[in-house]
C-alpha cells in the first residue's frame, strides 16, 4: 500500500470521529432520563469501532550494503523507531454480557525516518481477531482483549510488503454515551510482529510496537441486565419479655432457580443458615434489637466464589421488662360468728403469664392455704374486725399484696337457762316446723310482683310469722334465710329471675306480717338445684296426709308433680352455734287451691328469652 492510499485512510478516519462525536453528544442530550436509566441498564450484543491510532514500533532488520544501495554500512541496520499515525477499526460480537469475539484492523502509514522517502517500505497493515473481556458499566466499561492475525509490513529499500504473524494484546476503557454510542477514551496495545522479508538479501525481523487509539464505539442489540434481587425480612412476634421465642423469616425475590441462594444471619443470640432464624432471648437486656440477614446468589457447587448478586435487609423487635404481678383479696362471707368460718379468695395475675406464689396472714384467728383460695377460722379469735393480707409472688421475685377484713360478731347475750326450758319455748319450737311455700306457674309476673301467694300459702307465711317473732324475743340472733325455685321451663335468665321474685314476695309478706327484715335474707336459684324426679317420688310415698289411693294417682302424674314441686320457696332457720333447720318440702295436695298450683298450662306469652332452652 502506497503513501497516497494511506492517507486517505487516515483522513476518511479522521472525518468520521468529527461527525460521530457530536452526534452521539446529541443522542445523549435527548435521550429522556427514564429511558437512560433503562439504557445504561443494559449491555451491547455489537460494538463497531472506529477510531484515531499511534504505533510506536521498535525493532531491527539487517541488511546487505548491496541492498540499501551503497549506504556506507555492511551489513546495514536499519530501525523501526518512529511514531506511525494511522487508525484502527473493530467488530466485536459478544456472547453475553462480559466475553465476545472481537476482529480488528489496523492500518498505520510511516512518517520519517532513513527509509521513508517512498517505495514500499511505508508502514504497517494488521488484521487480527480473538476474544474481549468487559465489565459493562452505566457510565464506564473496561475491557480486555487477545488478538492473533496477520501483519502486513513494509520492508526497508524497496523490499516489497511482506505478510508476517502479529499478536495484539491489551484493554481499554469505554465511557457510555446512550444505548447506542460510547466515547472510548483509550485503548492501549502491545503488538508484537514477525515477519521474514522475501529478498536474499533481506533478513527476518520481530516489532514491537505499542499502540494508542481512541474513538468511537457503535453498540447495536442488547443483554438485559439482570434483575436485581430482593430481600424482606420479619420478625415475629415484634414486642416480647426476655425468654420468650423470636423467629426471623427472610423473603427473597427475583431469584435465579438455576443458581444457589446463600443466607446469612447476624444479631444479638441470632442462630439461622436458611431463610429462617431464631433468636435466644433469655439474656438480653430490655430494649430494642436488630436482626440482619444476607442473601447470595452464586453458581451451584462455587459457594466460595464470589456471587453475582447480593442483597441486605433487617427487622427489629422489642424485649420489655417483666412487669410484676397484681392482686385482689375478698373474704365470703365477710361477716362471721366467733368459730365460724370465711373462704378467701386471692385474684393474681401475671401480664407474662408467670407461676405464681400465693401467702396469707390474718391479724387474729387462724388462716390456711397456699393456692388462690384459704380458709380463715375464726375459732379463739376475738369480736371485731380481723385484717386479712394477700400476697402473691412470681418466679423473679416481683410481689404484689392486697388486704381484706372480716367482721367477728360478738355472740348474743346467752338466752337465760329458766327461758330456755321454760314451757313457751318449748311450744314455739313445737310450732316452729318449717314448711316451704309454693307458686303456681310463672308466677309473681315482672308487672305484678306483689301477686302470686294463694290463700293456702299466705296462710303458711302467717303462722311463720307469728311463731317467728316470738321466737325471736327468746333467741334474737335466729335468722331466716328464702331460697327460690323454678321449674326447668324456660331460659336460665328468665327463671333466675323469677326465683328472686318469689323469694322477693315472700318476704315482703313476712315483713307484713312483723319479722324484722334485718332477720331474713334471700338467695335465688332459678332452676338449679331442682329435685328431681326420683326425689318428688319420694316426697309423695312419705306424705303422711295421702292415701294409698291419692299416692298413686299423684304418681301417675308424676311429671306435673316434679313441675310444681321446683315452683318454691324453701325456708331455713339458723340460730348461733344451732345446726340450721330445712322446712319441710311437702307439697299441699290437700289445700283447697291445690290444683291452682298444679296448673302447668297456666302460662302467659313471655318473651323469646324465656322460652329459651
Amino acid at each position: 500500500m502506497n503513501s497516497h492510499a494511506l492517507k486517505s485512510v487516515s483522513r476518511i478516519l479522521a472525518l468520521l470521529l468529527l461527525v460521530a462525536m457530536p452526534v452521539a453528544l446529541a443522542a445523549q442530550d435527548s435521550a429522556k432520563p427514564a429511558a437512560k436509566a433503562s439504557e445504561d441498564a443494559s449491555a451491547s450484543k455489537w460494538d463497531i469501532f472506529m477510531g484515531y491510532s499511534y504505533l510506536s514500533p521498535s525493532g531491527k532488520v539487517t541488511v546487505s550494503p548491496s541492498v540499501c544501495g551503497g549506504c556506507g554500512r555492511n551489513p546495514a541496520t536499519f530501525s523501526y523507531d518512529e511514531q506511525i499515525v494511522g487508525g484502527v477499526f473493530g467488530v466485536t460480537g459478544f456472547f453475553n454480557r462480559y466475553v465476545g469475539l472481537q476482529g480488528e484492523v489496523g492500518i498505520h502509514e510511516y512518517s520519517g525516518g532513513d527509509y521513508g522517502k517512498g517505495g514500499n517500505n511505508d508502514g504497517f497493515s494488521t488484521f487480527a481477531g480473538g476474544l474481549i473481556v468487559r465489565y459493562p458499566g452505566v457510565k464506564f466499561t473496561p475491557f480486555g482483549h487477545a488478538l492473533v492475525g496477520g501483519a502486513l509490513v513494509s520492508g526497508p529499500f524497496h523490499n516489497p510488503n511482506t505478510m508476517g504473524l502479529d499478536v495484539t494484546a491489551g484493554g481499554g476503557l469505554d465511557y457510555e454515551i446512550n444505548h447506542h454510542w460510547a466515547l472510548r477514551i483509550v485503548q492501549a496495545d502491545y503488538e508484537y510482529m514477525h515477519v521474514t522479508f522475501a529478498s536474499n538479501d533481506g533478513g527476518s525481523v520481530g516489532i514491537n510496537a505499542l499502540r494508542l487509539s481512541g474513538g468511537v464505539v457503535f453498540h447495536a442489540g442488547s443483554f438485559a441486565p439482570p434483575t436485581p434481587i430482593t430481600l424482606s425480612v420479619s420478625v415475629n412476634p415484634v414486642t416480647i419479655y426476655p425468654g420468650d421465642p423470636v423467629t426471623a423469616t427472610a423473603m427473597a425475590g427475583n431469584l435465579d432457580p438455576k443458581l444457589n441462594a446463600i443466607y446469612g444471619w447476624t444479631g444479638a443470640g441470632v442462630t439461622g443458615s436458611g431463610a429462617s432464624a431464631t433468636v435466644a432471648t433469655a439474656t438480653l437486656a430490655p430494649g430494642s434489637y436488630t436482626v440482619q440477614a444476607q442473601v447470595k446468589e452464586g453458581r451451584p457447587g462455587r459457594e466460595g466464589l464470589k456471587p453475582w448478586q447480593n442483597a441486605s435487609a433487617s427487622a427489629s423487635f422489642t424485649v420489655k421488662a417483666f412487669e410484676p404481678p397484681t392482686i385482689s383479696c375478698s373474704a365470703s362471707p365477710s361477716t362471721i360468728n366467733v368459730g365460724e368460718t370465711s373462704t378467701v379468695t386471692a385474684g393474681g395475675v401475671s401480664p407474662q403469664n408467670r407461676p405464681l406464689t400465693y401467702g396469707y396472714t390474718a391479724s387474729s384467728g387462724s388462716i390456711s392455704g397456699s393456692g388462690a383460695t384459704a380458709e380463715f377460722n375464726a375459732a379463739n379469735a376475738p369480736a371485731g374486725t380481723v385484717q386479712i393480707v394477700c400476697n402473691v409472688s412470681d418466679d423473679k421475685g416481683q410481689m404484689a399484696t392486697a388486704a381484706t377484713s372480716i367482721s367477728i360478731a360478738a355472740p348474743p347475750a346467752s338466752v337465760p337457762a329458766i327461758a330456755a326450758a321454760s314451757p313457751e319455748m318449748k311450744r314455739l319450737e313445737a310450732r316452729l316446723a318449717l314448711h316451704s311455700v309454693f307458686f303456681p306457674t310463672d308466677q309473681p309476673r315482672i308487672g305484678k310482683p306483689d301477686g302470686g301467694l294463694l290463700p293456702s300459702q299466705k296462710g303458711t307465711l302467717t303462722t311463720l310469722a307469728t311463731d317467728f317473732t316470738q321466737y325471736l324475743a327468746l333467741k334474737p340472733d335466729a335468722r331466716l334465710t328464702l331460697s327460690g325455685h323454678a321449674d326447668v321451663r324456660g331460659s336460665v335468665e328468665y327463671n333466675q329471675a323469677l326465683s328472686e321474685r318469689r323469694v322477693a314476695r315472700a318476704k315482703q309478706f313476712l315483713i307484713e306480717k312483723g319479722v324484722p327484715e334485718a332477720s331474713i335474707e334471700t338467695r335465688g336459684l332459678g332452676k338449679d338445684q331442682n329435685l328431681t324426679a326420683d326425689q318428688v317420688k319420694d316426697l309423695v310415698e312419705q306424705n303422711p296426709d295421702l292415701s294409698a289411693e291419692a299416692k298413686a294417682k299423684a304418681l301417675h302424674n308424676l311429671s306435673v308433680i316434679v313441675l310444681a314441686q321446683n315452683r318454691r320457696v324453701d325456708v331455713t332457720l339458723s340460730n348461733q352455734g344451732e345446726k340450721s333447720e330445712q322446712s319441710v318440702r311437702l307439697y299441699p295436695f290437700n289445700a283447697a287451691d291445690s290444683v291452682t298450683l298444679l296448673d302447668e298450662k297456666n302460662l302467659k306469652p313471655r318473651s323469646k328469652a324465656a322460652t329459651k332452652k
